[in-house]
């Protein structure tokens, strides 16, 4: 689909960088605020047409083979490398924080991509960056450990701290509490913007991703020696291991939770999610990944470990959990009878999936550059969405599922209006 498409890709791509370089004045005085509370995408899209009259010389970012639409409302183009990271503030859903490359993390409104600060001091890609429950804070950390927090309002930092080389961070969902998790196998935790510190020690290898339960009370850590723990964050202590058997055999890729915090799915680079019940720790069940292709023989490893779990996420609305896979493999486990209910292929590699909060719909983003919207109960794609000229490596998804918010390895963010008006 993408092929032959290169050199057109060129002019429109070049249009998009230009809307940015109007955009790049200081930022706005302090009343965005109100302005904040009346984001209307009609708006931008009427505006877009004037601005891309404008012309300009393009980035080197497009590559062969990507296609030359866009169907994004709004390109954000301060960085100047790859963009690793994004989120938007949980309260309003108007602004959005992204990391990348550059050392780099700007915090931005969304609706006309105006720039609101910069998050600067950090000498490291930053690869993690997130708003606090209430989005009075936001944080930024690099992959040398660099953990950085910023007053939204006041624009300012308020609190910093280094740790190991940085592998994943989360806020509370209901505190001003941090945590993250280190190469050194350490998960961290801090009260902000105090700095109030505890740590949870893990075996003598990374920490590779985790998750604070919705109680708000335990936390899931994961290891790249594919042991996962349940964590008492009060206590510090850890209430459930599961390693050997009832562990993963390679790296733990992600985590995640049901609504209730009752169920945890682990996803590994050994291909298998696993189901726990989060109050025993115990596996329920185990979802392979059956390969089309013959299994390689055992001397042929590489093979073997061409695949991996990526992403994965519970369905609110349904019992239904979805795992996507490096080879580009979408699954839509039913829970409760543990098995497949639909496949839907990718021709890249899925790199993230999320759910709409309040309804049955799972969004893919994948290293061919486009975003998905899937119906999990048919397992039909409902709509695709295009505008970058390299694989995305981010994206999030406002509450009431009516824009989505990317990052690429083509140096940009973009903002994509998805509502429709059958859902």
């Amino acid at each position: 689909m993408e092929a032959g498409e290169g050199p057109g890709a060129l002019g429109l791509h070049g249009d998009e960088e230009i809307i940015e370089v109007v955009e790049l004045g200081p930022p706005g005085p302090d009343d965005l605020a109100e302005e904040m509370e009346d984001v209307d995408f009609e708006d931008e899209e009427a505006e877009e047409p004037e601005v891309e009259a404008w012309d300009s010389e393009d980035d080197e970012g497009v590559e062969d083979g990507m296609e030359a639409q866009d169907d994004s409302e709004v390109t954000f183009s301060l960085h100047s490398a790859s963009v690793f990271c994004v989120s938007l503030d949980p309260k309003t859903n108007t602004l959005a924080v992204t990391g990348g490359e550059d050392d780099k993390a700007f915090v931005w409104r969304v609706s006309d991509g105006e720039l609101l600060f910069e998050c600067s001091g950090h000498k490291d890609s930053v690869t993690c960056a997130g708003f606090s429950h209430d989005s009075v804070f936001v944080a930024t950390g690099d992959m040398s450990g660099l953990i950085k927090v910023w007053r939204v309002d006041a624009k300012e930092e308020v609190w910093s701290f280094e740790v190991g080389d940085l592998e994943w961070m989360e806020w509370h969902p209901q505190a001003h509490v941090l945590l993250a998790g280190t190469a050194d196998g350490n998960a961290w935790m801090w009260k902000i913007p105090s700095g109030d510190c505890k740590t949870f020690q893990g075996p003598a290898c990374p920490a590779t991703c985790g998750k604070i339960l919705p109680d708000g009370k335990r936390a899931v850590v994961g290891y790249e020696d594919g042991t996962m723990r349940i964590w008492d964050l009060k206590q510090g202590t850890s209430l459930h291991v599961l390693k050997g058997q009832d562990g993963h055999q390679d790296p733990l890729t992600c985590v995640a939770s049901n609504q209730d915090g009752s169920l945890i799915m682990t996803g590994s680079v050994d291909c298998h999610a696993k189901l726990v019940n989060s109050a025993t720790g115990k596996v329920v069940c185990v979802f392979k990944m059956e390969s089309v292709a013959p299994k390689a023989p055992i001397g042929e490893g590489e093979e073997a470990e061409s695949n991996s779990v990526e992403s994965l996420g519970f369905c609110n609305v349904m019992p239904l959990a979805a795992v996507g896979y490096l080879d580009g493999t979408l699954a839509i486990y039913d829970l409760s009878t543990q098995s497949l209910r639909h496949k839907c292929q990718h021709e890249s590699g899925i790199v993230q999936l999320l759910w709409e909060e309040s309804s049955a719909v799972v969004y893919t983003c994948s290293l061919d550059g486009a975003v998905r919207l899937w119906d999990a109960r048919s397992g039909k794609m409902i709509s695709e969405y295009r505008g970058h000229s390299a694989e995305i490596l981010d994206f999030a998804v406002n509450k009431d599922a009516s824009i989505v918010v990317t990052t690429s390895g083509d140096h940009q963010a973009k903002v994509f209006c998805v509502q429709r008006p059958d859902r």
